[in-house]
């Protein structure tokens, strides 16, 4: 496979997991506390946890093709844990 087209996976990678992430805190999470609906959290966080892990293993994938610092690479795993982290590093490093 192409570095081309593992940057391109990532970069799909990467606008899933933010968006999951917006979806889990914006929509599941309310419904849960406030309307006592927790269905959509196991649905939406099974979602979420799938793309985090696929979203740090393609972190690591890259960090060698891409010549990232290790600096850089931390940046781009801790931005996976805020609500807009991965969008940011999808416009900055990718």
């Amino acid at each position: 496979m192409s570095l081309e087209s593992q940057v391109k996976i990532f970069k799909w990678i990467s606008i899933f997991e933010g968006v999951s992430f917006l979806v889990l805190l914006l929509i599941a999470m309310p419904l849960k506390y406030i309307w006592e609906a927790p269905e959509m959290v196991r649905i939406v966080g099974m979602a979420h946890g799938l793309l985090f892990v696929a979203y740090i293993f393609g972190a690591l994938l890259l960090f060698k093709p891409l010549q990232w610092k290790t600096k850089t690479l931390l940046i781009v795993c801790l931005s996976s844990v805020l609500p807009l982290g991965p969008f940011y590093v999808e416009k900055k490093y990718l």
